[in-house]
């Protein structure tokens, strides 16, 4: 029976471990709340650190096997590991740098190491319980690595991926030096959930302008895998903490709170201490608003929770320290001896106190300067039993988004964040009810059950789309049909595409070489008599010859202009003019000069603009515009636009790879056709070919051709068995 595998940094419950007893206490955060039903279900397992540093064999197993009877599989890590892996790596490299604090990174190198060591020990504990048809189900930053090193052993396993904090822009990204690994890593995920579509959009950039990879709506083609990447904002229990705040014990606690601050409307902001929630600038707007006019005096009060988080890294122990200062100070300013404006604890409190809190709160303050979601504020509003409260929130928590009915701020603005507290204060009731209504309906329909079916919704709905696809790749029973209909032919056309088919794409196209093994992998192809080889490009006539000249092989240059026939000179075909193109050339020369990497290539009868260099974004939209520019030249003249891989251009009317194509089958009758190509210049010859022709695209993505082939690795090591002699062995080999 399939399962489900949930995988995080932490278990779901609170180890303690005191004079060799065991404590084991449910969390009641959002994440262990949101998945408890799909964890409790039939057989499913939930893999983590159990938040104790066992190294004794025999106490690991005792906690492990009061752990399994609860569906929960602990990982192991010594003193050094947590040091390495969770404090360095995860919170003084990521954390920083995908909160948008660059300056806090400490890129230290043996944290890396500790990164893959865990995420290593991880993969081992999925393994030992992982099987074919389960589902993996991976969480947040900590574990960025493990898609992909599950992905390289089980390569059909479902893995889902849901990163809980920020993702940062591409910009930001790239400082880390071990990018290319983290984004590798993540891609071995079928699905990649993030907290809201900037986070989406800023994770397609990174994968596209670090690594390569291309995108479309919604998904990325890695490895032959597509790849969903969409958002899924994470809520809380909203039923649950609306039962709490009916409780008879959340109501004493209310009452007591209430009476200990008469007549005052009371804020309320509860954070974790860190640098990314803002708790420095809201004391100066909330020092700002006191300082205004005596109004206030004795009629707020500040209730601020910091729950203790990391106080003994450098930075959030100078954090506590001004912290601790301003409040103090503030306090001094303006205090009375029967009333102090900011109430703070710096302490954890249990769930009903905080509940009770909500209930009380006329007013919550979530100012966080970076937050992937934020709970606090959703926690606050399926708290408000009464119908009354008003949120003042963050634009940059991911929340904002949603709950567009609070009072929405800049919290770097000291100004703004003020004037919104004095609005919430001032909220005349029929307008504060309005605001509350929509913001709990938003919170009721989109509770955390919601986030987590959708969640497993989408990531079934990807599975069945990469199956759909695997019914047209070449492998295994495709490829024996293949392979068949080679044997059993007596004439056959080979018709292979160059660029992005045989070899890989180069910024320099002159440094796109052959090498020794495409070469003796193309002979052993022309060897057989029964094959007819062709290699048909869009590049020069003068370097198809400089590297297959000498071949037995027919060549086609510039997508149809030129043919070389073996043992013949190349023809051109006829009636092609070239009047045309100084002018083109010199509109083209203009946006080559005004996009930095972009160049033009000049051919026989056609003119090219290459942006394989040019950065992504940019790249798109210099085309887009040569396109339109291009259109009352190709009408005026007669010409025909080709958008290829990374190019555009421009050449004559009625040449193209599918006319080439179709002359090479004029009176021959082959028994065998294969034409392979990589882009759109391809496609042209896909349509033309008749039904029985064998046609592959190199890469994923819409195409005429009946099959595909993830990478030119791939399709090297098709050519390599159709080259197969007799006797078994290969004439040519494929590197590794």
């Amino acid at each position: 029976m399939s399962k489900t595998i949930i995988v995080s940094n932490r278990l779901p419950v609170r180890c303690t471990l005191e004079e060799g007893q065991l404590t084991i206490q449910p969390s009641e955060g959002g994440l262990a709340t949101g998945l408890s039903a799909i964890h409790q279900d039939e057989n499913n397992l939930w893999i983590g650190w159990p938040g104790l540093s066992v190294t004794e064999k025999g106490m690991q197993e005792h906690i492990r096997n009061q752990l399994e009877p609860a569906g929960l599989s602990p990982v192991f890590l010594s003193g050094a590991e947590i040091k390495g892996f969770y404090e360095g790596f995860s919170n003084e490299i990521l954390w920083p740098i995908f909160h948008y604090i660059s300056t806090y990174s400490n890129f230290e190198t043996e944290y890396w190491k500790y990164y893959v060591q865990v995420n290593e020990l991880f993969k081992e504990q999925v393994l030992a319980h992982a099987k074919p048809g389960d589902t993996i189900w991976i969480h947040d930053y900590q574990l960025l690595l493990l898609p992909q090193l599950l992905r390289e052993e089980l390569p059909d396993i479902t893995i889902g991926f849901f990163q809980h904090i920020p993702f940062p822009s591409q910009e930001l990204f790239r400082l880390i030096p071990w990018r290319n690994e983290l984004l590798t890593g993540m891609l071995g995920a079928d699905l990649l959930g993030f907290q809201t579509y900037d986070d989406v959009r800023h994770f397609m950039s990174a994968a596209s302008r670090i690594l390569g990879v291309s995108h479309r709506t919604g998904r990325l083609e890695f490895e032959g895998r597509t790849v969903a990447v969409d958002s899924f904002p994470i809520s809380v229990d909203y039923d649950h903490f609306e039962e709490m705040a009916k409780d008879p014990e959340v109501e004493k606690s209310r009452e007591e709170i209430r009476s200990s601050f008469p007549g005052q409307k009371i804020l309320l902001s509860i954070d974790r201490l860190d640098y990314s929630k803002g708790i420095l600038p809201r004391l100066r707007a909330f020092e700002t608003l006191l300082s205004r006019s005596d109004d206030f005096i004795k009629k707020v009060v500040l209730y601020m929770v910091v729950v203790p988080s990391r106080d003994q890294v450098p930075q959030y122990e100078a954090l506590k320290k001004q912290v601790d200062q301003e409040v103090g100070r503030i306090n001094a300013l303006y205090g009375t001896f029967d009333w102090q404006p900011i109430v703070y604890f710096y302490q954890s409190f249990p769930i009903k106190q905080l509940s009770a809190m909500y209930g009380v709160a006329d007013v919550c303050l979530v100012t966080s300067m970076r937050d992937g979601m934020n709970l606090v504020c959703k926690e606050y509003i399926a708290s408000r039993v009464d119908d009354t409260g008003v949120l003042v929130l963050s634009e940059l928590a991911g929340a904002s988004h949603e709950l567009v009915d609070a009072l929405i701020i800049n919290p770097a603005d000291t100004l703004q964040v003020a004037n919104a507290i004095e609005t919430a204060i001032k909220m005349p009731l029929p307008e504060m009810q309005e605001r509350i209504f929509a913001l709990k309906e938003v919170v009721q329909r989109f509770d955390v059950h919601y986030w987590a079916n959708s969640f497993v919704a989408k990531l079934n709905e990807i599975k069945i789309e990469q199956e759909n696809r695997k019914t047209w790749r070449v492998k295994n029973r495709v490829e024996e049909q293949i392979r068949k209909r080679y044997r059993q032919s007596k004439k056959r056309l080979l018709i292979l595409d160059y660029d992005g088919t045989l070899v890989g794409f180069h910024p320099i196209p002159e440094k796109a070489c052959p090498d020794k093994n495409l070469y003796e992998l193309l002979e052993s192809l022309i060897k057989d008599s029964r094959n007819e080889l062709v290699i048909i490009s869009g590049r020069k006539r003068e370097q198809l010859d400089k590297w297959f000249g000498k071949m037995n092989a027919t060549l086609v240059a510039e997508h149809g202009v030129w043919r070389k026939d073996p043992g013949k000179e190349w023809d051109v075909r006829p009636g092609l003019s070239e009047h045309w193109q100084d002018q083109i050339f010199e509109l083209m020369l203009a946006f080559a000069q005004r996009t930095p990497g972009a160049r033009v290539e000049r051919k026989d009868f056609s003119i090219a603009w290459h942006y394989r260099k040019v950065q992504k974004d940019l790249g798109m939209i210099r085309s887009d515009e040569l396109l339109e520019s291009l259109k009352d030249y190709a009408g005026t003249f007669g010409l025909q636009i080709l958008e290829g891989s990374k190019v555009i251009e421009i050449r004559n009317a009625g040449v193209n790879k599918g006319q080439s194509v179709s002359e090479l089958l004029e009176d021959k009758h082959y028994d065998f056709v294969l034409s392979v190509g990589d882009d759109k210049t391809d496609e042209d010859m896909f349509m033309v070919l008749p039904e029985p022709a064998i046609t592959i695209k190199v890469g994923t993505g819409d195409s005429h051709a009946r099959y595909f082939v993830p990478s030119i690795r791939e399709l090297r090591k098709l050519l390599a068995s159709l080259a197969m002699r007799q006797n078994g062995h290969s004439s040519a080999r494929i590197k590794k």
